[in-house]
């Protein structure tokens, strides 16, 4: 795995501008201490207590998780409300071929809405037809 992403240049937006499937598919569960409450940066007052360790985003924490931080619509253009806050699974999650590897994770979210996994050879394509108005902050 490189170091280098091959999709977030200033040329090609990011794909997930356009997806928001995971934030829409997975629980994101973290440990307790990425809250703003213990030290960390997640604000405590977006999340959940899951167990004595861990806390989830709101939302999250049900058989159709949606994050309580996704605004817009999946599969059309999404952006995260707390993005320079979020925990470590999002900062963590790779979309599929980011860096040059399938993610079958992004692939399963993808297909719960009817989305297709993203590909080593369309993923520039992908990205390109994204509007420009819209960019993930940082």
């Amino acid at each position: 795995m490189s170091n280098t992403s091959t999709l977030s240049t200033l040329t090609h937006p990011n794909p997930c501008i356009s997806c928001g499937a995971c934030c829409g598919y997975f629980r994101v569960s973290f440990y307790w201490a990425e809250a703003d409450d213990a030290g960390g940066c997640v604000p405590a007052s977006l999340t959940e207590q899951v167990n004595p360790y861990l806390r989830c985003m709101q939302g999250t924490n049900s058989k159709k998780p949606r994050c309580v931080n996704l605004r817009g619509e999946i599969g059309q253009q999404v952006m995260c409300a707390m993005y320079e806050n979020r925990p470590s699974p999002c900062r963590e999650f790779e979309q599929s071929w980011e860096y040059g590897e399938r993610n079958e994770a992004c692939d399963r979210a993808r297909a719960a809405y009817g989305l297709p996994p993203l590909a080593p050879n369309n993923v520039e394509e992908i990205a390109s037809s994204i509007a420009t108005g819209c960019h993930l902050p940082g």
